[in-house]
Parts: structure tokens; C-alpha cells; sequence
């Protein structure tokens, strides 16, 4: 059954498929790219250096973009996962580059199947998982975005939200 908002209107869903049929946006994989290192570039990240290396895992490549941003917490990074969301401004002249919230879908999906963000910012470090592998495998029937977070409250004990 959908999700119903207030007055018992349905919310609009995304089903999984959705997934593939947004990253055919991209014709090339190069545009798709494009999307990812602009999420670098916008003015809330502030990333200074990006890397883009590719790795073997369990005999798949694995793609890896880095950048030295402020990193997302949870919030953020459940904004990012999801769908249409942006509130990028402008900070002293930085004009950003993503105004839609669709660029990290699109362009990732475009690449691979499946999504695996870890980041580290001052409040602690999250893992955020978009992925249509895991999407099938559950048979899901709407999007599902698994998000884990570890906020440090003191040096000595970590809070795991989920």
C-alpha cells in the first residue's frame, strides 16, 4: 500500500526500475562522470582534490571517486540518495552546479548497477547504500536507500543511528 500524506492522498513513488531508466539520460559515460565531480565541485562541499581510480573487487571493477569535501551526515546524505531534493545556494560567488537532485542518481546508475557512499564529516561517518543489485534481491516494490551513521559523541563511545 502507498504511503499516504496528510488528507489520505497517496504519495508518488519511485519504483527500482526507475533506476536504469533515469541513468539513460546519460548517452555516454563520460556525462555520467560529469554529474559525480560536480557534486565535488558545488559550494557546500568544498572539496579542494578529486580522485577517480578504478579496483577489482571479487573479480568486478569497482570505480572510486574521492574528494576532500566536509563529507554528509546523515541528513544529507539521505537528501542526496533521494529523489529532486537540492537547496544548493550560492556562497560568496560559488555559484553551484547541481539545482535538480538527480545528478549522483543518474550518473551512478549510469556507471554500475549499484552505489556505495562512505563519508566522513565532522559529525561522524556514514555509509549510504543506492543500489538496484540489493533492490532486486529483496523484491522490492519502491526505492530503498539502507543508510548507517556512527556520530561521535566523545572520544570514547559512537552512536549508530539506522
Amino acid at each position: 500500500m502507498a504511503a499516504q500524506a496528510s488528507g489520505g492522498v497517496p504519495l508518488s513513488t519511485l519504483a527500482p526500475k526507475y533506476l536504469h531508466t533515469n541513468s539513460t539520460s546519460h548517452t555516454w559515460p563520460f556525462g555520467a562522470i560529469a554529474e559525480l565531480i560536480d557534486n565535488a565541485y558545488d559550494p557546500d562541499v568544498s572539496a579542494k582534490q578529486f580522485w577517480i581510480d578504478k579496483t577489482m573487487i571479487k573479480e568486478k571493477l569497482c570505480l572510486t571517486f574521492m574528494d576532500n569535501g566536509n563529507g554528509l551526515d546523515h541528513e544529507t546524505m539521505h537528501k542526496m540518495l533521494s529523489f529532486g531534493y537540492s537547496d544548493k545556494t550560492a556562497k560568496k560567488g560559488h555559484v553551484p552546479i547541481g539545482m535538480y537532485g538527480n545528478g549522483f542518481k543518474s550518473g551512478s546508475m549510469r556507471l554500475g548497477k549499484d552505489a556505495i557512499v562512505f563519508s566522513k564529516s565532522e559529525s561522524g561517518m556514514c555509509i549510504g547504500m543506492l543500489s538496484q543489485t540489493y533492490l532486486e534481491l529483496i523484491g522490492a516494490d519502491q526505492i530503498q536507500v539502507p543508510i548507517v551513521c556512527i556520530t561521535e559523541r566523545n572520544l570514547s563511545s559512537y552512536i549508530l543511528f539506522n
